[in-house]
């Protein structure tokens, strides 16, 4: 087996430092292969060592400018790291590169969500729903996304799509709830809040919005 495959199966495996030795093995035997580069990176990530991680996945793009996966994994380091600018810096890098998978848009359009650019986000987060249809993440984060901007009869779709893939998703329960507050339709609203609770009977913002619905119906 290719020592690069067989690193990947290490860290599938959770055998960090035998994936760790494998990688380094790949680098002394053809050092200018960003591949091996960019996997020993994604180990340095994964046991915490950021700034080493940095340096390879930076060794890699040195040897190849156009080594996508690089750019992809430097964006996840600093997505993580909270520095959500450099991480939607690295992710459209990445796209320009070539790097145009489900989680690439995805990753790019929470950069821009955490950087509080919402209709900057909607067509990476709509592209990730169409390329990872099966992601129930994907859906809520763009339901959340057009709720948000209040794009209500927009975003009650896309949270129906989520809860089809995941019917266990409390927190999109609870979205649709409140979207079907807005519409004033109680009865669709406290359906998805009792679900949420059912799910997660500690959602407190479930039972404060099934208690409004109740307090509503009283009066």
């Amino acid at each position: 087996m290719e020592k690069n495959q067989l690193g990947i199966q290490y860290m599938q495996e959770g055998k960090w430092e035998d994936a760790a030795k494998v990688f380094m093995e790949a680098i002394e035997e053809n050092p200018k292969d960003p591949v091996s580069y960019i996997n020993f990176g994604n180990v340095l990530s994964a046991v915490g060592e950021v700034e080493k991680a940095l340096k390879f996945f930076e060794k890699a793009i040195e040897i190849d400018e156009n080594a996508g996966a690089a750019y992809y994994s430097a964006g996840n380091l600093y997505f993580e790291q909270e520095n959500f600018d450099q991480a939607k810096n690295m992710y459209e890098q990445a796209m320009k590169k070539g790097i145009n998978t489900g989680d690439n848009y995805f990753m790019l359009g929470m950069s821009f969500v955490q950087l509080e650019q919402g209709k900057l986000a909607l067509p990476y987060l709509q592209r990730s729903t169409e390329l990872n249809p099966e992601d129930a993440e994907a859906y809520f984060q763009y339901g959340l996304c057009l709720a948000q901007l209040e794009l209500i009869d927009e975003a009650i779709p896309q949270l129906k799509k989520c809860v089809a893939v995941d019917p266990d998703h409390a927190d999109a329960h609870y979205n649709l709830g409140v979207a079907y507050g807005f519409k004033e339709d109680e009865k669709q609203a406290k359906k998805h809040f009792d679900r949420a609770l059912e799910i997660q009977p500690d959602h407190l913002l479930a039972g404060y919005g099934k208690k409004l619905i109740e307090k509503g119906e009283e009066e």
